[in-house]
This record gives structure tokens, C-alpha cells and sequence, in this order.
């Protein structure tokens, strides 16, 4: 728990504590990545942490939802990535990448149709990184950071699913659902 605990508060600093107040950043850190909140995600069924590990030291992790533990109601089809962090070192070797083709690993084997998340507005490196991925907008939620509404962009990657028709031709069919 401790290691997750830790993994969360210090990519999370890294990620935004440019661009927020210390007072925002403690209280949403505070409400958000403590030891009983990560537990509870931990115990819930509907969650699953995946950690990136190098030589013995956690470098970045993955939360991923289904059902109810999804943090916008999508239905039973859809996966969220609620968290992808990786530690500030380690941007641009191909951790969130490995994280990303876990996500879709499991949404491949959960036979979901699509996955989804919410991204800052101004994360540019992230929206960069999800639209690299075949991530496309489809809607907007307020994310709370401290005192501070932000805006998400809620942006979905749509599942291809193969289908053979009569005498072993294959037909691919884009399933978006909006």
C-alpha cells in the first residue's frame, strides 16, 4: 500500500503542481491518495492497478474501471483508464505506452467495446499522447482540484470487432457508440 500510496502523490506532483496552488494540490492530494481512499480502491472489485516497475522501484501505474467504479456512468461496455501517471523521468520511454497496451489488453479480454477517460484541458502532452493512441473527444466533465473546477475532456477509443460472413470472408465493422 505504501508504495502505491506514494507512487500516486509523487506522479500526480509531478504532473500538475506547475500549474496549481500548493493549497489545491494539498487538499486534493490529501482527499485523493491517502491510505484508506487507495484501499477502498484496492478492495473494490470493479478496479485494477497495474505498477511499471524498473530495477525494484515503481516508475508509473495504471488504474483501470468497469461497472460502477467507473468515475462517469458508461455502461457495461466500457472500460475507464481512471489514472495513467508515469514519473516525470521516465516521460518519453515508452512506460505510458506499455501502461496504454495493458489498457487495452485487458478491455480486448473483458470483450469491451470501448475505452474511455477524462483528460485535463490543458494537459497538451497527455491529449497529444491519447489522440497518438486513436483516442477521440466526446464529451466534457468538471474535474475538482481543490477549490478549482477544472475542465475534462472525456475522450474514448473504439474497439474494432472482426466478424466472418459465409464462406470465410471477414468483414470489419467500427462499433461507436455515442
Amino acid at each position: 500500500m505504501d508504495t502505491l500510496v506514494s507512487l500516486a502523490q509523487v506522479t500526480f506532483i509531478e504532473a500538475f503542481a506547475d500549474t496549481n496552488t500548493e493549497e489545491n494540490m494539498n487538499s486534493y492530494l490529501a482527499d485523493s491518495f491517502n491510505d484508506g481512499k487507495l484501499a477502498a480502491e484496492l478492495n473494490n472489485a470493479d478496479s485494477s492497478f497495474f505498477i511499471a516497475w524498473c530495477d525494484g522501484k515503481p516508475i508509473g501505474y495504471l488504474k483501470l474501471n468497469v461497472g460502477t467504479a467507473q468515475t462517469e456512468p458508461q455502461g457495461r461496455e466500457a472500460l475507464e483508464i481512471e489514472r495513467i501517471y508515469v514519473r516525470r523521468s521516465w516521460l518519453g520511454k515508452d512506460i505510458g505506452r506499455s501502461l496504454m497496451e495493458k489498457a487495452l489488453e485487458v478491455a480486448r479480454v473483458a470483450e469491451k467495446e470501448y475505452v474511455w477517460l477524462g483528460v485535463w484541458e490543458h494537459n497538451d502532452r497527455a491529449l497529444r499522447f491519447y489522440e497518438k493512441n486513436g483516442f477521440i473527444p466526446f464529451g466534457k466533465h468538471i474535474f475538482r482540484m481543490g477549490t478549482d473546477d477544472q475542465t475534462d475532456i472525456l475522450m474514448k477509443k473504439i474497439r474494432i470487432k472482426q466478424y466472418f460472413w459465409g464462406e470465410g470472408k471477414k468483414v470489419v465493422v467500427l462499433h461507436q457508440k455515442r
